[in-house]
């Protein structure tokens, strides 16, 4: 009874190793693929969020002189910009990728046995090695220029995990859809640009048309942008009620991404 029993958790177990093995894998692939035949390497992760900051810095402060809103955390409006556009980066990243993600790994998908699930996974944590990168440079440039940092930075994990969880279950929809629908994709591009002017980046909350406002109350994005502007410029405490919101959206997202997908993975092989 006992070997009964034994054999379906050793089975479980062999399968949830398997799964890790593979996600690092993929992960790892899809990270070096991204620099292959580059002399810089890993190297262009840092480059390129390096030559955003300072972009910004030279239009922002320097030539335009634009002072941040009354009610930001710092005076430097390039730092509010770039700790507000550092998570849309990595969510914009990881639902536009994860869009033709299937598509790229059909001969994957239709020739084995795969977890097609782990591909938009594999993709936001790909994407988050980047963004981890930015954040180190961003939280070095506000020691530099503010001469502190503050400890609520600790908690950023926190928002990167919830904000990983609506990714990719975001994700898993797109790539679904684009399997039976080619023109998901497009449509994603043109949401996530509309969705980006509707997140707090560039435009103040308190900029936006009062009858308006009620978009950002239920973007969850603006959670998360709020949320690293927070932890990184200031040492306030995080809002207990926020963050529960922004719990309760990217779980949301995550078991409807998860309901959707394994709902339509099964004629995958068959539409590829």
């Amino acid at each position: 009874m006992n070997s009964t029993m034994a054999a379906p958790s050793d089975s479980f177990l062999r399968t949830l190793v398997t799964r890790h093995s593979l996600l690092y894998q993929m992960v790892r692939r899809d990270f070096e693929q991204r620099f292959v035949g580059s002399a810089a390497g890993w190297l262009w992760s840092l480059i390129h969020p390096l030559v955003l900051l300072l972009s910004w810095t030279f239009v922002f402060q320097w030539c335009l002189k634009v002072p941040p809103p009354p009610d930001a955390l710092t005076q430097n409006y390039t730092l509010f910009l770039f700790c507000g556009y550092l998570p849309w980066m990595l969510f914009q990243e990881t639902v536009q990728r994860s869009a033709n993600s299937l598509i790229d790994n059909a001969n994957l998908i239709t020739k084995t046995i795969f977890p097609s699930e782990l591909v938009p996974v594999s993709i936001f944590l790909s994407s988050l090695v980047s963004h981890l990168i930015a954040l180190c440079l961003v939280i070095a440039m506000v020691a530099v220029v503010l001469h502190t940092v503050s400890v609520m930075v600790l908690l950023l994990p926190l928002y990167t995990v919830l904000l990983g969880l609506f990714a990719v279950g975001v994700g898993w929809i797109f790539a679904a859809l684009q399997v039976y629908l080619r023109d998901t994709a497009q449509v994603v591009v043109v949401l996530l640009t509309g969705w980006f002017w509707l997140t707090p980046i560039f435009i103040d909350e308190s900029r936006f048309p009062e009858n308006l406002r009620f978009l950002i109350t239920a973007n969850p994005l603006a959670y998360v942008v709020r949320g690293y502007r927070e932890r990184i410029l200031s040492n306030r405490v995080p809002d207990v009620e926020e963050l529960a919101v922004l719990a309760l959206y990217a779980v949301g997202a995550f078991l409807l991404g998860a309901v959707v997908f394994k709902h339509l993975k099964s004629g995958f092989a068959d539409v590829l």
